[in-house]
């Protein structure tokens, strides 16, 4: 849902405040990890010491909520967000045309994904968070301020998921419904890739945008259920995914 929020914000940026598309990709993420922030501290704080279950529970509310609100406010119609006249146009790869704004789509997202699996696996920082997800009590006798830093992760997911509603929006068009069609697509990759492995997600990701995109090519039929399939049969393989360290 906050996917989606990020395409309207970026699209508001545009359409009233004149702002275009990088200044939308700079600002938007903040605004709405701000957002979640908000959200966080106000709203999923408190559930910490319950079960897991008031959490998803609230959160999946919440999304319906967000995605109500767009809906009645803008329809189901999708709103145009034109390509940045700079990354216009395309290439001839001999097999393939490639158009320069995917081109671009692709290149960042390998930046911030390789990023932030950087971040959380490699730096002090991440060594941090991983440990808090295990045993926050325990960190927190250390000095760290566990409810900070889980605020401010927080804050960040939302962030990237604004940037990649930024990114998405003159592609798919900015529409209430985005993250719903997303969200189930989202799960699988986590499923295929495995709980607790960041770069399975990464790798599952791009390996099944991939997949979709040649069984368009060859099989459309089958487009929309290939990852499906390829989930129920990983699922029964190795339950706990291709890099899965959890099950």
């Amino acid at each position: 849902a906050l996917y989606m929020a990020g395409a309207f914000v970026a699209w508001f940026m545009l359409q009233y405040l004149g702002l275009g598309y990088w200044w939308s990709l700079l600002l938007t993420p903040l605004i709405v990890g701000t957002v979640g922030v908000f959200i966080e501290r106000t709203m999923l704080r408190h559930l910490y010491q319950l079960d897991h279950l008031y959490g998803l529970l609230l959160t999946f509310g919440l999304a319906l909520i967000i995605q109500g609100l767009f809906r009645n406010e803008f329809g189901s119609s999708g709103l145009p967000y034109r390509i940045p006249s700079e990354l216009a146009g395309g290439q001839n790869l001999g097999f393939m045309f490639l158009p320069n704004y995917r081109f671009w789509v692709i290149a960042a997202s390998l930046v911030v994904c390789l990023g932030t699996w950087f971040m959380i696996e490699k730096t002090k920082l991440g060594s941090y968070l991983r440990a808090a997800t295990e045993n926050p009590t325990l960190v927190q006798a250390f000095g760290i301020n566990v409810p900070r830093m889980i605020t401010l992760t927080y804050g960040l997911g939302v962030g990237l998921a604004a940037f990649a509603g930024v990114l998405a929006a003159p592609i798919y068009q900015v529409n209430p419904l985005m993250g719903a069609d997303l969200i189930i697509v989202v799960f699988a990759v986590v499923v295929i890739g495995g709980m607790g492995s960041i770069m399975g997600s990464i790798v599952t990701g791009f390996g099944l945008g991939v997949v979709e995109g040649l069984t368009k090519v060859f099989y459309p039929e089958a487009s929309n259920t290939v990852i499906f399939v390829i989930m129920a049969i990983v699922l029964l393989i190795k339950p706990a995914g291709l890099f899965g360290t959890q099950k």
